[in-house]
């Protein structure tokens, strides 16, 4: 199966919010309480996701990722929100695939689309936050290059606090 990858549009607000929102309950049950994660609602994050792209200034880039002309997978990033980073730095803010596409080569097509625009915008490094105890998370940005850099700050989530690292990879400009 081929994966396509492309700029995200209003229209795929919904589909993007569904890929988001399975991909949290997937990806953090049992890191996250359960109740958060079941009062999550696509219709809630889409009218989220249409409004934050519709007030866009370009600087955020979100990419959809396609299979069979159905958005499987996400990914979002932009300038980098930390403070103690080297001036234009970026971050990858979110990156989710539909839990029956892991491991099928789709977050990989996204995540080197993403370090492909963000190497050709001509910045370092990448940083990413992933929860500490999200080993295959950690696994998948390892295997891409990312390392921790030490910075590790707990994130704030139904009333629980979770852990999350950080993780930076330079960017080499394309050419």
């Amino acid at each position: 199966m081929d994966v396509g990858i492309r700029a995200m549009t209003a229209d795929d607000c919904e589909a993007v919010a569904a890929v988001r929102v399975g991909g949290w309950r997937w990806a953090y049950a049992g890191l996250m309480p359960a109740a958060y994660l079941d009062a999550m609602s696509v219709e809630e994050d889409a009218a989220q996701r249409r409004a934050r792209l519709a007030d866009g200034d370009g600087r955020v880039v979100n990419l959809v990722a396609e299979r069979d002309g159905a958005v499987v997978g996400w990914v979002c990033f932009g300038p980098c929100r930390d403070e103690d980073v080297p001036a234009g730095a970026l971050e990858l803010y979110a990156l989710y695939v539909r839990p029956e596409h892991v491991s099928t080569g789709v977050g990989r097509a996204l995540l080197e689309t993403c370090l492909d625009h963000a190497a050709a915008d001509g910045r370092s490094p990448l940083l990413l936050w992933v929860l500490k105890e999200n080993r295959r998370a950690r696994r998948f940005y390892e295997k891409a290059g990312f390392t921790p850099d030490g910075a590790e700050e707990p994130f704030e989530v139904g009333g629980a606090s979770v852990p999350e690292v950080r993780y930076a990879r330079p960017l080499i400009p394309a050419g």
